[in-house]
């Protein structure tokens, strides 16, 4: 059973700046008696543009901070880093390391009724064909087509996720989805599920759209049951935020991607 084993460390979360709440958000959902601590590499953000060996030397430097506070999971909440660094910080870190992307492959393969799964995501994610690689693995007939949506980051960080100007973007982004007859879409980044309705509006009416944050909440949780390390049900959960960089503007953006106050966010140096 879930909460009865008080195991009272923390889920630690990294992601390169923001967007990870939302993964954040999912567990929390998920999880209510688990204490959480993320960390939003602020100082660095976006990873996307950043070649694979430069992530992986910014997602160790995360790991550190956030296994140095004490952690019992570590969840890699970029997809970027997903791509780039899980396997490394797998190999590496003595704790279960999860990615997103994982997740998401699987259950796009799960919901997809016509083996056509199309994966929007920044330059960087969609580069590394992670998602292709991850969604073939596990059934080698689906086909997969995959689209960089670069715009989408700065318009969620900027409050622009309504409107002609943000819908008319997807429709260009997304036409060739539609062309192609996709029936399932992954949001490929921890951004895009707060423009999911303007995504759905510009895909054809019953595509499944998959928000890889809600299927790593799930992963994690089983995770933790089989390590039997859930918190005490009795206990209070406790939140706590760290960034490399202005934690007054994270505060500001964050309240979008959690729905409610951030709180106190505690700034950190590596």
């Amino acid at each position: 059973m879930e909460g009865q084993q008080g195991h009272s460390e923390a889920i630690g979360i990294f992601d390169s700046g923001v967007g990870g709440l939302t993964v954040f958000r999912r567990i929390a959902e998920r999880l209510p008696f688990e204490s959480i601590l993320y960390l939003g590499d602020t100082a660095r953000v976006p990873y996307g543009t950043k070649s694979a060996d430069t992530v992986i030397r910014y997602a160790r430097g995360c790991a550190r901070i956030l296994m140095e506070r004490g952690i019992k999971i570590l969840v890699v909440a970029c997809n970027t880093a997903s791509s780039c660094a899980l396997e490394t910080l797998q190999e590496e870190l003595d704790l279960p390391v999860i990615g997103v992307i994982e997740p998401g492959a699987a259950a796009a393969v799960r919901k997809t009724r016509n083996k056509k799964i199309g994966v929007i995501g920044t330059a960087g994610t969609i580069d590394s064909e992670a998602y292709p690689l991850a969604i073939r693995g596990i059934d080698p007939q689906m086909q997969v087509f995959c689209r960089a949506c670069p715009l989408f980051v700065p318009l969620v960080e900027e409050g622009w996720t309504d409107g002609e100007v943000v819908r008319e973007i997807a429709r260009v982004y997304l036409a060739g989805m539609r062309d192609r007859g996709v029936d399932t879409l992954v949001l490929g980044c921890t951004h895009y599920p707060l423009l999911r309705d303007t995504i759905a509006g510009a895909m054809d009416p019953g595509v499944a759209l998959v928000d890889s944050a809600e299927a790593t909440a799930e992963v994690v949780a089983e995770v933790l049951n089989g390590m039997q390390t859930f918190a005490a049900e009795a206990q209070q959960p406790g939140y706590r935020f760290l960034v490399s960089d202005s934690p007054s503007s994270f505060a500001a953006v964050g309240r979008r991607f959690l729905g409610r106050d951030v709180g106190d966010v505690e700034w950190v140096d590596f």
